[in-house]
């Protein structure tokens, strides 16, 4: 292990490879700040770009700088204009949007930034150490427990539902499972539920209904109340950047929790980041006090870093089952596993005996491409912020172009317009009656794979017997239960003591 980790210090600290770094954070950064494209396209696109380097440990460094560059870059667009770049930045927006509504853009860029910084590199260092042994744990997680994981992921409703609207989180959840059901299962290839457009045989694009929940609306809202655009403080100068010592200690036990977590997540295969971010807010929400929880979705620092800091560590997470099974954990990787196969290179369990430049100069490349992320990012923020101090008749048609150029690229076709429209005109209806909209994107994110899963494991199982036959699955099933209960608990709770001190 020495070895090979001095055989990746000398190969990621070339001068080739650390320009290989700076080039994908600078690509990847860039293209997550804009909705709709993502990392997947960009890295499709430039696989051919990777290939004709030649050398396997720097395309792949180049590829990786640009996977984590894009879901460190994403949280931009979504604290500023309530537009998601990424799917996995899609948590972001609780608590960061609010906060630059708050005049405090600059200081949830900070956050977002130190958060995604710690995420990567706690993520980065256990990578280093416990990659071999991970990859064993891995491969215990099969159809049944990531059943029970979709519907762990589904008790995070919890989180989202404020004072009396359980029945309204619930209801919301409810339409996302609805959602995820249109187009084709993967057991069943027939189509459903598509009214007879062809465009909806793949389903809903989860960047359009993303859009169509957070951004379109957002635009709509800003139209009809003049005053939204401004700041708390009605003044255009972009200040309080600097997290303050109390803020540090808050968040720093989060960072902590959910680089762990995160990248726990990642490492599952199928999880991804989108459901670590989710996850992690809840989470931190569930075990919040009671005041900082009132805090949440009104402009929490720690709802804030909770997610950037999951999300960046289930990114270094899923190139676990990558490198030591050749099993992608996202989409994303499975692009990867494309372009190293491309590059004539075999991930799985001898990948790093037989190529352990690759192996570990791509895991030792990502301490140095968090550093360069964060020195890029953080003088930049004062410049970034200034966005919010766009006059309103040009901020408008600056989130409209946006979220309709992410929604076409998206599926690239015209259908996906139509349906914005028409989502987004539904959204701004359930906001303006006190809808919680995120439980509802939770829904749609685990309906596909819970249903997946839950069919797969009836049929390996001939029946349910799998939630008991299973201990890892019905632990996890249990721990759903927990989480939903809690909240309920808690308010319980309190009754019986204000009525003791009446």
């Amino acid at each position: 292990m020495i070895e090979g980790i001095w055989t990746g210090l000398t190969t990621a600290f070339s001068i080739s490879n650390i320009l290989m770094v700076v080039g994908g954070c600078l690509i990847g950064t860039f293209i997550g700040m804009l909705p709709g494209l993502g990392p997947m396209s960009i890295i499709a696109i430039m696989i051919p770009v990777a290939v004709s380097i030649g050398d396997p440990s720097s395309a792949l460094i180049l590829l990786a700088g640009v996977y984590y560059g894009a879901i460190f870059g994403g949280s931009t667009s979504s604290i500023l204009i309530n537009a998601p770049g990424v799917a996995s930045t899609v948590a972001t927006s609780f608590d960061g949007y609010p906060m630059a509504r708050q005049g405090k853009a600059g200081k949830a860029l900070t956050v977002a930034a130190v958060s995604s910084f710690s995420g990567g590199t706690i993520g980065a260092i256990l990578l280093l150490v416990f990659a071999p042994a991970l990859a064993s744990v891995a491969l215990l997680f099969h159809s049944t427990e990531y059943f029970a994981l979709m519907v762990v992921g589904l008790s995070a409703i919890a989180a989202f539902a404020g004072s009396g609207q359980v029945a309204k989180a619930v209801m919301m959840t409810v339409a996302g499972l609805m959602l995820a059901t249109v187009g084709e299962a993967a057991l069943f290839q027939s189509p459903r539920f598509t009214g007879g457009v062809m465009d909806l045989q793949s389903g809903f694009s989860f960047i359009t209904l993303a859009m169509a929940m957070f951004a379109l609306p957002e635009a709509i809202f800003l139209v009809l109340d003049p005053k939204r655009s401004e700041t708390g403080d009605g003044s255009s100068e972009i200040k309080d950047l600097r997290i303050t010592r109390d803020e540090a200690r808050r968040i720093a036990p989060v960072i902590g929790r959910q680089s762990v977590q995160g990248f726990m997540i990642g490492v599952m295969p199928g999880a991804g980041a989108t459901i670590a971010s989710f996850l992690g807010y809840a989470v931190e929400r569930n075990i919040a006090s009671e005041k900082e929880r009132a805090e949440f979705g009104k402009g929490s620092v720690k709802g804030l870093a909770a997610p950037e800091t999951a999300n960046n560590a289930a990114c270094t997470g899923s190139f676990v089952p990558l490198l030591t099974l050749g099993i992608p954990g996202s989409g994303t990787t499975a692009i990867l596993l494309g372009a190293l196969i491309a590059l004539n290179v075999t991930p799985g369990p001898r990948l790093m005996v037989d190529e352990p430049n690759v192996f570990w100069s791509v895991i030792i490349s990502m301490y140095l491409g968090n550093l360069i992320l964060l020195i890029l990012n953080l003088p930049l923020i004062p410049y970034i912020a200034k966005v919010l101090t766009i006059p309103r008749n040009f901020l408008i048609p600056f989130i409209l172009f946006f979220t309709l150029m992410g929604a076409y690229i998206g599926q690239n076709n015209a259908t996906e317009l139509l349906l914005l429209v028409g989502l987004g005109v539904v959204a701004t209806i359930l906001r303006l009656a006190d809808f919680p909209l995120p439980p509802l994107l939770i829904g749609f994110i685990l309906g596909r794979m819970l249903e997946d899963n839950f069919a797969r494991s009836m049929q390996l199982y001939d029946g349910p017997s799998f939630i008991w036959e299973r201990p890892m699955t019905l632990g996890l099933l249990i721990l759903a239960a927990a989480l939903l209960l809690l909240p309920r608990y808690r308010t319980l709770r309190k009754g019986a003591g204000n009525d003791r001190s009446a």
